[in-house]
């Protein structure tokens, strides 16, 4: 048997991601139990939402979920404790990211975003992304992981804001080895302009990127660069990647002028 967690804030999606898992799995001959938060709280009268209420009830999960004989448990719960996801011992977790803030506030305070899971979905799509989470399940295909050490491109922009023709280019890239290193310039204000920070523009691009290219890139934050330089004989190289209209004419100036911010 195997634990899938699928957790987020509170409307990000969690049940109906967890009944299309479930139908997906279903179709492809696997049995499986779901546990939704609420429909176990109400069987247990216990709807104590204070850390030591929300322990116990990841207790409860796990205990149910180790308790059954099927191929698969979907869990889907909030979870908004490293504590929680530690004691349900998911084999997969599944991040439902489409929210920045819940509609509870003690939750909002409480949510610790995950540093570890298998997925992050960053869109309200559950029959799309069901399935490509339910093939990698079923063929137990893990998501890669940046690796420090192998061959990488270097994309180096501000991206105020990242846009289609930046995914454009990340993805003519990635092809060149397989993993990409995001360098965000730290340029809020810098010339009168530039108006998003780089935690805005990290989310931005987690948003756009995951979970189809999710481990294939990673972010760093660098200073103001203006110049790259190197010294001869070092096996570095460079250059332009060319697209047609529909991309180079998408300008970043003129969706912040849309926006109001110019």
């Amino acid at each position: 048997m195997k634990k899938i967690l699928i957790m987020g804030l509170p409307g990000a999606g969690k049940t109906t991601m967890a009944r299309s898992m479930e139908q997906r799995l279903i179709s492809a001959g696997q049995t499986v139990l779901w546990l939704n938060a609420d429909q176990i709280r109400s069987r247990f009268n216990d709807w104590d939402f204070s850390e030591e209420g929300r322990v116990r009830q990841a207790s409860r999960m796990r205990d149910l979920a180790d308790a059954t004989d099927v191929d698969w448990v979907i869990a889907d719960f909030v979870a908004p404790l490293a504590t929680m996801r530690d004691i349900y011992d998911p084999s997969w977790i599944v991040w439902m990211d489409t929210l920045d803030q819940g509609r509870f506030e003690d939750t909002n305070r409480m949510f610790q975003s995950p540093e570890s899971y298998d997925f992050r979905i960053t869109e309200f799509d559950a029959e799309r992304w069901s399935g490509f989470v339910a093939d990698h399940l079923l063929h137990d295909r893990r998501r890669p992981c940046f690796d420090w050490r192998r061959e990488t491109v270097q994309m180096l922009g501000r991206w105020q804001p990242w846009h289609a023709g930046h995914r454009a280019l990340f993805e003519r890239l990635l092809e060149r080895t397989g993993q990409v290193i995001i360098q965000i310039r730290d340029v809020q204000g810098w010339q009168g302009s530039n108006p998003f920070a780089v935690e805005q523009v990290k989310r931005f691009i987690r948003r756009d990127l995951d979970p189809l290219y999710q481990g294939q890139y990673d972010i760093q934050v660098v200073p103001n660069i203006v110049h790259i330089g190197w010294g001869r004989g070092v096996g570095y190289t460079s250059g332009e990647e060319t697209f047609d209209e529909s991309v180079t004419e998408i300008s970043a100036t003129k969706i912040r002028r849309e926006m109001g911010l110019e």
